[in-house]
């Protein structure tokens, strides 16, 4: 972590574990009616997980397989909210959210570029995947205590099922059509 990294976290701390189970538990609610939400949802959990095996990971090889699955389903999730639920923020008046959304999921693919060029059994591949983790995890816990909500509340019954549709064409798109990652 970079001197830059730690005195920003020192400053603004990141969410309590509390405070991302109530974000999910808000945009669980407000999934229950909108598909493309619950699939975003699905996407965050598949997110996490894939963290989790990338920093268990017992010997350089795992690790760079787990990297990979993690860079595919993070990029391709990615993409998915760049074309088609960024664009709908701002179609319902959200523009610097979805300009903040943006610009953090740019830096996540940038430093997950820079992770994959480290030594996955050095010290320095995972500081730099715990940091990604953290970047993530607050992007996500913007996306589901407000912004996502409030959107999938904002957008009307056919916005949202266009939303859906796209969101999932971009997804499989990257992914590839019926992936399980």
């Amino acid at each position: 972590m970079s001197i830059i990294d730690k005195i920003v976290a020192a400053v603004a701390p990141p969410e309590s574990d509390e405070e991302r189970k109530e974000a999910r538990d808000r945009a669980r609610t407000a999934a229950a009616n909108c598909e493309w939400l619950q699939t975003v949802l699905d996407h965050h959990l598949k997110i996490e997980q894939a963290f989790v095996t990338a920093k268990t990971a017992n010997d350089a090889g795992s690790r760079r397989t787990a990297l990979k699955n993690l860079g595919t389903v993070l990029t391709g999730h990615a993409i998915a909210e760049e074309c088609v639920i960024y664009p709908a923020m701002v179609k319902h008046g959200e523009k610097a959210a979805a300009t903040m959304a943006y610009t953090e999921q740019s830096g996540a693919k940038m430093e997950m570029g820079l992770l994959d060029g480290l030594d996955p059994n050095s010290e320095d591949w995972r500081d730099k995947l715990e940091h990604i983790e953290g970047a993530v995890q607050h992007h996500v816990f913007e996306e589901e205590g407000t912004w996502f909500p409030e959107l999938a509340r904002a957008a009307s019954p056919a916005d949202n099922a266009m939303i859906s549709q796209r969101y999932n064409e971009e997804y499989g798109r990257y992914v590839g059509a019926g992936a399980v990652i």
